[in-house]
């Protein structure tokens, strides 16, 4: 690495409902960097405009190079790497990083390309599939569908789970027990999103694994069980304590290394990049089905990578440190 200091920029914030979860995220990340040889700069992006935070006046972003003036020194600062902690649209669908790939300043999560694939709930799992890796039976709907109430009995079925399919954070999340309650949580959802997917609900021991590489190759983290006190892991159980979390997860050692390796094929498929985290439901005979593959992870105080880090016996900070060094590295080769 350079001996002057990397100019990091740690961007939150983004048009979604998860516009809050992001800045927590950010805050959290603040904290596991607040000692690393960078320097870091908290970025908020809104539809309106894009600033610097915690300097005066909260300067603005300049979109055309992704830089801005400092109001203490007049010099334009331009950042080397960004590290995306935005949840949902623009910074987990690709639509950022495509940004930055122009203006060539790397970053710390996923490919442009794998970013809107994975994004895309319904089009991922069906990509994975291919590869022999089991998804729950889903149907996906868009908000120019006419909506036939007795084809979705059929397939997927019922009890089932109404979600918008590129939104996260449980948001918008409907588990359907009745007939009755599908119209309203498909309305529920394309409030949130223009893509909807209804999901066969798969019965379980639900479990997320988290995974990341760096300089020496692909880590896979303790397996976190998920343990909610609610119906299922919702908002509330995500972000208010809601739910039991254990780690390493009460599962066979043959299903945890299925889930590990599983979890690695995964990122390779993928080629994935920075930390990401797969959710299963291990079913009763110890088959893992894959639910969802999240590329900008929370890294809240109640997240669960900073939790299976800690399992580890891994400091977050030296976790990020080796990640955003990697990154960096590569993109200059």
């Amino acid at each position: 690495m350079d001996q002057e200091k990397l100019k990091i920029a740690l961007i939150a914030g983004g048009y979604s409902g998860e516009y809050t979860v992001s800045l927590s995220s950010q805050e959290g990340l603040m904290k596991f960097l607040s000692d690393s040889p960078y320097e870091i700069y908290p970025v908020l992006l809104r539809r309106d405009h894009w600033t610097v935070l915690g300097l005066e006046g909260d300067p603005e972003i300049d979109k055309g190079d992704f830089s801005f003036v400092h109001p203490e020194t007049g010099r334009k600062v331009r950042f080397d790497f960004a590290y995306i902690t935005i949840h949902g649209t623009p910074g987990e669908d690709g639509h950022l990083t495509g940004y930055l790939d122009m203006l060539q300043i790397p970053y710390s999560c996923c490919p442009t390309l794998i970013g809107a694939l994975t994004f895309d709930k319904y089009v991922c799992a069906r990509y994975l599939s291919t590869f022999g890796i089991k998804i729950a039976p889903a149907v996906r709907l868009t908000k120019y569908d006419r909506i036939n109430i007795d084809d979705l009995l059929r397939e997927p079925g019922l009890p089932c789970f109404v979600k918008p399919n590129n939104g996260g954070s449980s948001i918008a999340t409907t588990h359907v027990t009745e007939r009755e309650q599908l119209q309203p949580a498909i309305e529920k959802a394309l409030a949130e999103s223009g893509d909807v997917m209804i999901q066969s609900l798969i019965t379980g021991t639900e479990i997320t694994c988290g995974a990341y590489e760096d300089a020496e190759g692909i880590h896979i983290l303790p397996i976190t069980e998920v343990v909610p006190k609610s119906e299922f892991f919702d908002y509330d159980a995500k972000y208010n304590g809601a739910v039991d979390e254990i780690t390493p997860a009460r599962i066979p050692e043959e299903t945890t290394a299925r889930v590990r390796d599983l979890t690695h094929r995964i990122y390779r498929h993928l080629r994935a990049a920075g930390i990401i985290r797969v959710d299963y439901f291990i079913e009763s005979d110890g088959t893992p089905v894959l639910l969802e593959v999240n590329t900008t992870p929370g890294m809240t105080a109640t997240s669960f990578i900073p939790q299976q880090i800690r399992a580890a016996g891994l400091a977050p900070g030296k976790v990020l440190e080796g990640i955003i060094d990697f990154l960096y590295q590569r993109s200059r080769r």
